[in-house]
């Protein structure tokens, strides 16, 4: 049986996934700083890794900020492109395994998708994401990769950053724990090391993504929140979204594979 291949094309990264008999596999990633040459340097990994032939592909479902140039062919393979917030919302229920979800993009910035077994639609977004992670930790740190903004922040202690209310308040509160956070960066002082910092960065974003993201899911009524993207393997994530899930009655579910949702996404709108 011939593959169908779901490719996401980014701006600096695209990824590739193969779908057939009903599952994905043999996921990759290439960075190419340009999205065309992206695309085909992924195509040709995917088939010399899985020593496939074109002939092996039947289609080819493209997505992605990088995927706006118009193709109908690629080495001579129907190509048909997907629009991303529908592949967003169908490749994180498929990933998840659930019919009814708020689907969380994560990349530079971050989208919310609202996604059922019959219906996506866009709820909105922000601008806080991936690149302001980045952004925050050059500035402040002098750190420019995630990877080693990553490392710093495993000597952090978020005490010496956040306030939070049991520092600004002695009455127990009932809708509200005392390690629950006041004010992101509120308590920080020039005793506070770059491993608090960075730790003080991360937190703040997936914070801040989190209850934006639980909001969403309560305004269409479901306690289900799909996280995908390259964010979902920061190691504080996991936590931290958890935290902020307790508070709000959401459940934060990061599935496997979760940086080829979009990918998937496309994938699976071969027979629509």
């Amino acid at each position: 049986m011939k593959s169908i291949l779901g490719i996401d094309i980014g701006g600096s990264t695209t990824k590739i996934i193969g779908y057939r008999n009903g599952e994905i596999f043999s996921p990759l990633i290439v960075k190419a700083s340009d999205p065309r040459a992206s695309l085909y340097g992924a195509f040709g990994k995917f088939l010399n890794e899985n020593g496939l032939n074109i002939s092996d592909i039947e289609r080819v479902m493209i997505t992605g900020v990088g995927s706006e140039e118009k193709q109908t062919e690629i080495f001579g393979i129907k190509t048909r492109r997907i629009e991303e917030f529908l592949a967003v919302g169908k490749g994180g229920l498929f990933l998840s395994g659930l019919d009814n979800a708020v689907i969380v993009s994560m990349g530079t910035g971050t989208a919310f998708v609202s996604a059922s077994s019959d219906n996506v639609r866009h709820l909105g977004g922000t601008g806080i994401g991936g690149g302001t992670l980045l952004g925050l930790s050059n500035r402040m740190l002098n750190v420019r990769g995630f990877d080693d903004l990553i490392e710093v922040a495993k000597s952090g202690d978020i005490n010496n950053v956040d306030l939070h209310i049991r520092d600004i308040s002695r009455e127990k509160i009932e809708t509200l724990a005392g390690a629950i956070t006041a004010s992101n960066f509120g308590r920080i002082s020039d005793l506070a090391t770059n491993g608090d910092i960075a730790l003080g960065i991360i937190n703040m974003v997936f914070q801040t993504i989190g209850v934006m993201a639980a909001l969403a899911a309560k305004n269409v009524n479901t306690e289900n929140v799909v996280l995908t993207g390259n964010l979902t393997h920061v190691p504080q994530a996991e936590e931290i979204f958890k935290g902020v899930g307790a508070l709000h009655g959401v459940q934060f579910i990061i599935p496997e594979h979760s940086e080829y949702a979009t990918a998937t996404g496309a994938a699976l709108m071969s027979d629509i």
